[in-house]
Protein backbone atom coordinates (compact mmCIF):
# COMPACT_ATOMS: atom_id res chain seq x y z
CA UNK A 1 0.00 0.00 0.00
CA UNK A 2 1.18 3.42 -0.81
CA UNK A 3 0.05 6.90 0.50
CA UNK A 4 0.83 10.37 -0.62
CA UNK A 5 1.18 12.67 2.62
CA UNK A 6 0.01 16.22 2.70
CA UNK A 7 1.75 18.65 4.56
CA UNK A 8 2.34 22.48 5.28
CA UNK A 9 4.83 24.95 5.88
CA UNK A 10 5.53 28.77 6.76
CA UNK A 11 7.98 28.66 3.98
CA UNK A 12 9.79 27.44 0.52
CA UNK A 13 13.40 27.39 2.88
CA UNK A 14 11.46 24.96 5.54
CA UNK A 15 9.77 22.86 3.27
CA UNK A 16 12.93 21.99 0.98
CA UNK A 17 15.09 21.51 4.54
CA UNK A 18 12.19 18.78 5.43
CA UNK A 19 11.96 17.45 2.23
CA UNK A 20 15.81 16.57 1.61
CA UNK A 21 16.06 15.17 5.16
CA UNK A 22 13.13 12.85 3.99
CA UNK A 23 14.63 12.25 0.40
CA UNK A 24 18.13 11.28 2.41
CA UNK A 25 16.55 8.58 4.66
CA UNK A 26 15.04 7.07 2.28
CA UNK A 27 11.81 7.80 3.71
CA UNK A 28 10.22 9.55 0.32
CA UNK A 29 10.93 8.71 -3.11
CA UNK A 30 9.61 11.77 -3.73
CA UNK A 31 8.44 15.20 -3.09
CA UNK A 32 6.09 17.90 -4.63
CA UNK A 33 5.63 21.70 -3.63
CA UNK A 34 3.45 24.25 -4.45
CA UNK A 35 3.43 27.61 -3.08
CA UNK A 36 -0.21 28.78 -1.79
CA UNK A 37 -2.43 31.70 0.43
CA UNK A 38 -4.41 29.59 3.30
CA UNK A 39 -6.57 30.96 5.87
CA UNK A 40 -7.32 29.28 8.90
CA UNK A 41 -8.83 29.30 12.63
CA UNK A 42 -5.81 30.05 15.17
CA UNK A 43 -5.80 31.57 18.54
CA UNK A 44 -9.33 32.37 18.53
CA UNK A 45 -9.47 34.12 15.18
CA UNK A 46 -8.98 33.94 11.41
CA UNK A 47 -5.43 33.62 9.95
CA UNK A 48 -4.24 34.41 6.69
CA UNK A 49 -0.93 33.51 5.05
CA UNK A 50 1.33 32.33 2.52
CA UNK A 51 2.40 28.63 3.04
CA UNK A 52 4.19 25.70 0.90
CA UNK A 53 2.25 22.53 0.46
CA UNK A 54 3.74 19.14 0.07
CA UNK A 55 3.15 15.84 -1.41
CA UNK A 56 5.55 13.12 -0.15
CA UNK A 57 5.67 10.05 -2.04
CA UNK A 58 6.01 7.13 -0.08
CA UNK A 59 4.86 3.56 0.92
CA UNK A 60 2.18 3.48 4.04
CA UNK A 61 4.92 1.56 5.77
CA UNK A 62 6.95 4.78 6.17
CA UNK A 63 3.60 7.23 7.55
CA UNK A 64 4.79 7.04 11.33
CA UNK A 65 8.09 7.66 10.45
CA UNK A 66 7.60 10.40 7.79
CA UNK A 67 5.22 12.06 10.49
CA UNK A 68 7.58 11.96 13.66
CA UNK A 69 10.35 13.60 11.34
CA UNK A 70 8.35 16.03 9.96
CA UNK A 71 6.90 16.75 13.07
CA UNK A 72 10.66 17.11 14.98
CA UNK A 73 11.67 19.68 12.65
CA UNK A 74 8.84 21.76 11.70
CA UNK A 75 8.60 25.15 13.14
CA UNK A 76 4.57 25.23 13.67
CA UNK A 77 3.46 23.71 16.84
CA UNK A 78 0.36 21.86 15.23
CA UNK A 79 1.57 20.82 11.71
CA UNK A 80 -0.91 19.74 8.85
CA UNK A 81 0.83 16.19 8.26
CA UNK A 82 -1.98 14.01 6.76
CA UNK A 83 -1.86 10.55 4.63
CA UNK A 84 -3.81 9.90 1.48
CA UNK A 85 -4.07 6.27 0.88
CA UNK A 86 -2.98 5.48 -2.63
CA UNK A 87 -5.78 2.78 -3.67
CA UNK A 88 -4.20 2.69 -7.45
CA UNK A 89 -1.81 3.93 -9.87
CA UNK A 90 0.69 2.94 -12.80
CA UNK A 91 2.51 -0.12 -11.30
CA UNK A 92 5.75 0.89 -12.76
CA UNK A 93 5.81 4.01 -10.88
CA UNK A 94 4.32 2.34 -7.57
CA UNK A 95 7.40 -0.35 -7.84
CA UNK A 96 9.98 2.70 -8.24
CA UNK A 97 8.51 4.21 -4.75
CA UNK A 98 9.16 0.87 -3.17
CA UNK A 99 13.04 0.82 -4.76
CA UNK A 100 13.36 3.88 -3.11
CA UNK A 101 11.91 3.66 0.10
CA UNK A 102 11.88 -0.45 0.82
CA UNK A 103 8.97 -2.96 0.04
Amino acid sequence: MYHFIYATFPSDDEARKIAKHLLEKKLAACVNFWKMNSMYWWENGIQEDEEVAMIIKTNAEKFSEVRDEIKRLHSYTTPCICALQVEEGNLEFLRWIDSIVGE
